[in-house]
């Protein structure tokens, strides 16, 4: 699968509900080696709304965002968090070594990349003894969101087009656990289900857009092809996400890992 097209305006329609995962890991995480000046590490950076929330932490900090989107750069270099430093690279092959990170953050970016437990020991032996990798990965991939766009995907009609346009995935909460352990980090693992309301016509799809649907967005170039799908997706999602009198209920569910390493 080609890396997709990221969209900064649409991601950030729903900025305040994506960001609120980010702060709660942030409280779980300790005081960092070189406070109140740490080298914080945002990897999978986005427009900088995840920049930004890690800016307000650690005021003082030298602080990078790392994304393989100059789209969204841009935007983080412009709205997002501009007093930071801003890196185009891919986070399955960036190395944070030559940064020396007291803290390495991955705000909704693991689910992109196969194998993705493999960088855990990578990035925790580039840490100081009590530097901390702290990310969270969505845990919906079993939701009717992600399971009606699955069975789209591969229905007769677009299953030549679009089989190979699913996200690489997330592991069990205590798989996390296991690798950090075995990174010789201190883990802290856990999961939460935010119920969030929200308003407006087809507000799922609209939420979708923004990151689960933007492979295959990238795919259907063809107008036609494009507006087909959403019609069919956007049929399942009302049925599978009714409204109700204030809204929709969508159920967030996020998994959560923080590791402080030992020595």
């Amino acid at each position: 699968m080609n890396p997709p097209v990221w969209d900064p305006h649409q991601y950030l329609r729903y900025a305040d509900e994506r960001t609120r995962p980010l702060h709660d890991l942030l409280t779980r995480v300790p005081t960092l080696p070189h406070e109140p000046a740490p080298t914080v590490l945002d990897i999978g950076c986005g427009p900088g709304n995840s920049t930004a929330l890690l800016r307000r932490r650690w005021p003082h900090a030298r602080l990078t965002g790392i994304d393989n989107s100059a789209d969204m750069l841009t935007t983080a270099r412009t709205t997002g968090e501009p007093t930071a430093h801003y890196q185009l690279a891919d986070a399955t092959h960036y190395d944070p070594a030559d940064t020396h990170p007291d803290l390495i953050a991955s705000n909704a970016t693991l689910q992109w990349i196969p194998g993705h437990l493999d960088l855990l020991p990578r990035w925790a032996a580039t840490l100081p003894p009590g530097g901390v990798i702290a990310l969270q990965v969505p845990g919906n991939f079993d939701s009717p969101s992600h399971t009606a766009l699955t069975e789209l995907r591969h229905s007769p009609r677009w299953h030549d087009t679009l089989a190979d346009t699913t996200p690489a995935g997330v592991h069990h909460p205590t798989d996390y656990l296991r690798a950090l352990t075995d990174a010789d980090c201190t883990p802290d693992v856990w999961e939460t289900t935010y119920s969030t309301l929200l308003t407006g016509p087809d507000p799922v799809l609209e939420w979708v857009k923004g990151t689960a649907l933007r492979p295959v967005l990238t795919r259907l170039t063809d107008p036609a092809d494009r507006n087909a799908f959403l019609t069919e997706y956007a049929a399942l999602l009302r049925d599978a996400y009714p409204a109700g009198p204030h809204g929709t209920v969508f159920p967030f569910r996020r998994i959560f890992a923080v590791g402080v390493k030992r020595g």
